[in-house]
């Protein structure tokens, strides 16, 4: 069962976060702050965004040297899978993307990326001795001046009716790639995340909250403690589109998460995997 927290329950037992964590890589966070009309003007105008047609969005097509921009149906297929993702969506990264929303996106990041630093704080602070001590530095101070961390845009579109290609899924099973993701919920059901008994639990609950994750970078700096929880999209309600915003939150490049990597050297390892590089 995943479980849920408000902020007043993290600051007063950041362990019980991470006991939350470890047992299955995922939690729901209630009381975080942001705005449920906040979270509805953003995804109105993402709507509008990928409402638009191709040719007005290939003026945003990414940049394969910096990740930043538009990548349209097939950019991306998990580790191992045989087809693409379901999937188009939009990369921005503060001070270097351009916002086709005026702002909002930007705003949005913005106060994401606050709530984000204070769930990591709290995690280093529910952290075993042992582990913390073995972190080359503290998560916090890890993601200082960070510029790598990622607002991904997600759309799922409608397909009421179309042939589907065999194995093709909204987002095949997968885990992610950088320190914690923090994701509103989705317009639309579909998220899992699998157990560690081998059963795909549906992610959801309060519209208004928000779900964090851990991802592989922290599993790999704290030595396995926390780890990165295989999850999917399924292809649930494909009648109606549905879209998805999360922030991965990453750390400086030259961030050492253990003796075998820098974030540099695993993020690029990770996104030759993906095909996006």
């Amino acid at each position: 069962m995943i479980k849920s927290f408000s902020l007043t329950d993290i600051k007063t037992n950041p362990s019980d976060l991470v006991a939350g964590l470890k047992e299955t890589g995922f939690a729901i966070i209630t009381d975080h702050g942001i705005e449920k009309e906040l979270m509805d003007a953003f995804y109105r105008e993402w709507r509008r965004f990928f409402g638009k047609s191709s040719d007005v969005k290939l003026k945003y097509l990414f940049n394969k040297s910096n990740q930043s921009g538009f990548f349209p149906m097939g950019s991306e297929k998990a580790k191992d899978a045989k087809v693409g993702d379901l999937k188009e969506f939009y990369h921005y990264y503060a001070g270097v993307s351009q916002d086709p929303t005026n702002g909002i996106t930007q705003y949005m990041a913005d106060r994401m990326n606050r709530v984000g630093f204070y769930i990591l704080s709290q995690i280093e602070n529910g952290l075993p001795d042992d582990v913390y001590e073995s972190l080359s530095s503290s998560l916090t101070q890890m993601i200082l001046n960070t510029t790598k961390t990622l607002f991904r845009v997600i759309h799922y579109p409608a397909m009421p009716g179309a042939e589907v290609t065999e194995g093709a899924m909204r987002a095949a099973a997968h885990e992610d790639i950088n320190l914690i993701t923090l994701l509103p919920m989705a317009t639309a059901e579909g998220l899992q995340v699998l157990s560690s008994s081998g059963e795909w639990l549906d992610v959801g609950g309060d519209p208004n909250a928000l779900v964090i994750n851990v991802g592989d970078m922290l599993q790999e700096a704290t030595g396995g403690y926390l780890r990165s929880t295989t999850h999917r999209v399924v292809n649930m309600g494909m009648d109606n589109p549905r879209y998805s915003a999360p922030l991965f939150i990453h750390p400086r490049p030259d961030v050492k998460l253990s003796d075998r990597h820098t974030a540099d050297s695993y993020l690029t390892e990770r996104l030759k995997e993906l095909g996006l590089l």
